[in-house]
């Protein structure tokens, strides 16, 4: 009986870590690929690299959803690094102007996500037995938390260097920030919350086997 337990107990924690690193692998792939962006317009796309993240925190939890966040700030930090445009150093301290601010803002406000995403889902989970409106609010809660804190954290943190890499007076940044809330954040959080709930939802199964 004990053997068989414990048998089972590997089981899961297998089960676990190959899910967790298939979402890792989904965050790597959506990063280098176009997959990672959903054209909403001919101006406009909606980011998806912070989907498997929120999608991940709702089925494994505000730990995993940390780990999952973490994996996307790193990836973010060697991808602007690799291929940088002209503001990639707000994300990058390997690269002119970069510094340590660089790296707070690639990885902090990622792992924040997961956990947002987590916390919200369980919050809502217990007045929401079909997990539907849970679900929902964990997508659009996880996606704005991206939005804000990046965006918060060029503005505090690289605000001068940023306006002038934008060619913009420093004066006008948090408006024109805020216009990137408006035109691409809030798809994005839109985008993140439909197909969020959808993948959590069909996926619901398979969580709870790996809580």
């Amino acid at each position: 009986m004990v053997n068989t337990r414990n048998t089972v107990r590997r089981l899961d924690r297998t089960r676990h870590m190959v899910t967790l690193s298939l979402f890792s692998a989904i965050i790597v792939v959506l990063a280098f690929t176009p997959l990672g962006s959903i054209p909403l317009s001919p101006t406009v796309g909606a980011t998806t690299v912070h989907i498997p993240v929120i999608v991940g925190a709702i089925l494994l939890g505000p730990w995993d959803g940390l780990f999952l966040g973490a994996v996307m700030g790193v990836v973010s930090l060697v991808h602007n690094t690799m291929m940088p445009m002209p503001i990639s150093f707000v994300f990058s301290p390997f690269l002119p102007l970069g510094s340590w601010k660089s790296a707070v803002i690639a990885i902090v406000p990622r792992m924040c996500i997961g956990l947002a995403a987590a916390l919200v889902f369980r919050l809502f989970s217990k007045w929401d037995k079909t997990r539907l409106g849970a679900g929902i609010a964990a997508g659009l809660v996880g996606s704005i938390t991206n939005t804000v804190l990046v965006l918060g954290g060029i503005y505090w943190l690289f605000g001068g260097a940023y306006a002038a890499k934008m060619n913009i007076a420093a004066g006008t940044l948090g408006g024109v920030l805020m216009g990137v809330v408006a035109t691409n954040g809030v798809p994005e959080a839109i985008v993140a919350a439909v197909i969020s709930t959808a993948a959590a939802k069909a996926l619901s199964g398979v969580g709870r086997r790996l809580h």
